[in-house]
């Protein structure tokens, strides 16, 4: 039997990426997974990206779940809010797993300005769309557990601390859905839920080989470009990280941590699609980066 066998679970913002990686991983463990996203074949996003959430849960299907595509704007309480009635109505109200991973910040990131030259539309934006869609997609989606008194609500992010992330509004978006995780730990402890951060390392995604100019055959020529792309990881990664931690008959004791895919590995043994077991931490404490006791 597999290990999320009769279980489900909702990624929203699993159009690509992370989101993809992980709705498959879930889907190859057994689960029921909802894909929700603003980009169909019939209407896509201002991301600009070909991805779309129907391809999401056919690869889910395929993988050996039940995959289910559903367009959601995760701004709208009111679009939120029927999604979850939705799932309530079809899963006899049962929601296993919560996956918080909407982003949509990549086109309103200026990395060369300091924030009073930036574009202040674009950086509220940003936390519209990445801080507050978690917050509206918890509100609605947590009554679920509470009904039955479990579940597992996971934060998508970037980085395992507060430090500074490079841009000012980058930085307040994944560093508030950390503490989103360690601020719903807190209230969910005595209902019997778990909320966790976790980030990927270096993510080769989809946009990201679509930058560098290479596929998933030729990523590693990217290195030439930036050589800090050869331990990057694929979704597939990140994936098997949340299949771990929801498989984790123990997970009620990693509530409010902020966990990564190279920790989580070191941990529980998985590996990425070709076999190996990129780590970040390692890799950038070993470059300089940053030191391991650095906030």
């Amino acid at each position: 039997m597999k290990p999320l066998q009769g279980k489900v679970a909702l990624v929203a913002g699993g159009t690509r990426g992370a989101g993809r990686g992980i709705a498959v991983g879930l889907g190859e463990a057994g689960a029921t997974v909802y894909v929700t996203g603003r980009s169909t074949r019939e209407q896509m996003s201002d991301m600009a990206r070909t991805e779309t959430i129907e391809e999401t849960a056919e690869l889910v299907t395929v993988a050996g779940g039940q995959g289910i595509a559903v367009r959601v704007d995760h701004t709208q309480p009111e679009e939120v809010k029927a999604l979850f009635e939705r799932v309530k109505l079809e899963q006899n109200g049962q929601l296993d797993v919560l996956v918080n991973d909407i982003w949509g910040g990549d086109g309103l990131t200026a990395w060369e300005k300091p924030f009073w030259e930036q574009e202040l539309a674009s950086g509220i934006l940003m936390q519209e769309r990445a801080v507050h869609t978690h917050l509206i997609t918890s509100h609605y989606g947590v009554p679920l557990m509470l009904e039955r008194k479990t579940g597992l609500i996971i934060e998508i992010t970037d980085g395992i601390d507060y430090r500074y992330r490079g841009n000012l509004y980058y930085s307040l978006a994944k560093i508030s859905t950390i503490h989103l995780a360690q601020a719903m730990a807190k209230e969910l402890h005595p209902h019997g839920i778990t909320a966790v951060a976790l980030t990927p390392g270096f993510l080769r995604s989809e946009a990201m080989l679509d930058h560098f100019g290479v596929t998933e055959s030729t990523w590693r020529d990217a290195a030439g470009i930036d050589p800090n792309f050869i331990v990057s990881e694929t979704p597939y990664y990140i994936g098997q990280a949340v299949v771990a931690l929801a498989s984790d008959p123990a997970i009620t004791e990693k509530s409010g941590k902020t966990l990564s895919t190279w920790g989580l590995s070191d941990e529980y043994g998985f590996t990425d699609r070709d076999g190996s077991r990129p780590h970040w931490g390692r890799y950038a404490e070993e470059q300089g980066f940053y030191r391991s006791d650095e906030a």
